[in-house]
């Protein structure tokens, strides 16, 4: 954390200053590890490492998925089936894999949620907020494309709705879906690029992972109160803050342990639970199944994206101000983006000067609001486009906009906001008691 007065690495023997001087490794390990972190992290705080885990996982499991699958249209299938079949393992490995992409979603969104009630996109971490949400972004793409290479009913009818979307795009839809699909229909060179870059993206991810640490290490991390830790003395930084080892490490690698135990068990009893019957069938462009789905991660935005039809007021609208340019299914596509991007611009749509969550009454109503209508979409997503579900698919996107445009800016000029701690010492102090306090800050390597 810049800025926070902490003990630095200092090499003692020769060998060590010679390695430092040429290649500072150790001490950026040793720094990483003995930064100065709030104390006073509740359980929220564990989602980073088990996304740093399931992104390991992902890319491990994939490269050896890699080595067996072969990206053909006449060929996809058989390949998977004898990567569960016949290869050693095989079929561990791919429950691993797929599974792992669930736990990936179930953790980022909780980080993400997380992020949002605690303010943690506020100045000074903007940059920090706007990588994690290209981080979500790739995540998705990665998803979507991995999603395609089995080849089943649900890859090739999802491959092509999602990729016919890019169609609607005025002026260059036409071109930009034959680059994508890599010709006029989703057939054999759409999953060799979609295999491509599957392949690609995740060290792409990782990446920017690395730049997103880096980013909150540089500006120090958010904490349950908003209240930044205290800089002006080393010995004030010592009250607000314990270092990274052990404290916080012990707690993540817990924290993992008992994700992975729930993990694991799905894998091990259910690993086919968030797959689609559908799935299981090779893919047939001459028969289209009932209801395409994608998964469930996708399925709050794919309510977004099927809500706006041509009979809503603002796409009629719309599209006659446009003169027919914007229409209803491009409507559509910008309304799923557009849903996204409200995200990315948090940290000037929220007009607050408080950050956490904790001490805004009126915004904690508005945040579990849109909690539950995230849920609300994701179920309005899985069903059919007719009837009572567009109705609630529109209701539902409608609040997810009106929270980041409207409720959000006026809730920064209405609000009045509770009473803050002045100190992290102090809301510490108040949450374990002073003794707590005192005997943990005995054992840190700063004192």
């Amino acid at each position: 954390m810049s800025g926070i007065p902490h003990d630095h690495y200092e090499p003692k023997s020769g060998s060590e200053m010679w390695l430092h001087r040429r290649l500072p490794i150790v001490g950026l390990v040793y720094d990483t590890l003995m930064i100065p972190t709030p104390k006073n992290l509740n359980w929220m705080w564990i989602w980073g490492v088990v996304l740093f885990f399931t992104l390991v996982l992902q890319i491990v499991t994939g490269i050896v998925l890699a080595m067996h699958y072969v990206p053909h249209a006449d060929m996809a299938f058989a390949s998977i089936e004898h990567i569960m079949r016949n290869v050693n393992g095989g079929d561990f490995i791919r429950y691993l894999h797929m599974n792992g992409a669930s736990l990936f979603f179930v953790a980022v969104y909780l980080h993400i949620f997380r992020g949002m009630y605690y303010g943690s996109y506020k100045t000074p971490r903007e940059l920090t907020w706007i990588i994690g949400i290209l981080i979500y972004l790739a995540m998705m793409a990665t998803a979507f494309m991995g999603y395609v290479l089995p080849w089943g009913q649900m890859s090739f009818w999802g491959a092509t709705v999602i990729t016919g979307l890019f169609g609607a795009i005025p002026f260059i839809g036409s071109d930009l879906l034959t680059w994508l699909q890599g010709g006029p229909a989703v057939d054999s060179p759409t999953l060799t690029r979609f295999f491509s870059l599957h392949y690609l993206l995740p060290f792409v991810i990782l990446g920017l992972s690395i730049v997103h640490v880096w980013a909150f290490h540089t500006t120090g991390n958010n904490n349950p109160t908003g209240v930044e830790v205290r800089r002006t003395s080393r010995d004030e930084a010592d009250r607000d803050t314990l270092p990274f080892w052990p404290y916080f490490v012990i707690k993540d690698l817990f924290a993992l342990g008992v994700v992975l135990v729930v993990f694991f068990a799905i894998v091990g009893f259910m690993p086919n639970y968030f797959g689609h019957p559908d799935n299981y069938i090779p893919a047939d462009p001459l028969a289209t199944p009932a209801h395409i789905v994608p998964e469930w991660y996708f399925l709050p935005f794919y309510a977004i994206l099927r809500a706006f039809d041509a009979e809503v007021w603002a796409v009629a609208l719309t599209d006659w101000l446009t003169l027919g340019i914007v229409d209803a299914k491009f409507f559509g596509v910008l309304a799923m983006f557009g849903s996204i991007l409200v995200m990315a611009l948090l940290p000037w749509l929220d007009t607050s000067n408080v950050r956490s969550g904790r001490y805004r009454p009126m915004f904690k109503v508005a945040f579990w609001l849109l909690v539950i209508d995230f849920f609300v979409l994701m179920w309005a997503g899985a069903m059919p486009a007719e009837g009572i579900y567009t109705t609630v698919a529109l209701i539902g996107s409608t609040y997810w906009f009106a929270y980041f445009l409207v409720i959000l800016p006026v809730l920064g000029v209405i609000e009045k906001p509770l009473p803050q701690p002045d100190t992290i010492e102090e809301d510490f102090n108040a949450h374990y008691g002073d003794g707590a306090a005192s005997g943990k800050a005995a054992t840190s390597p700063a004192e």
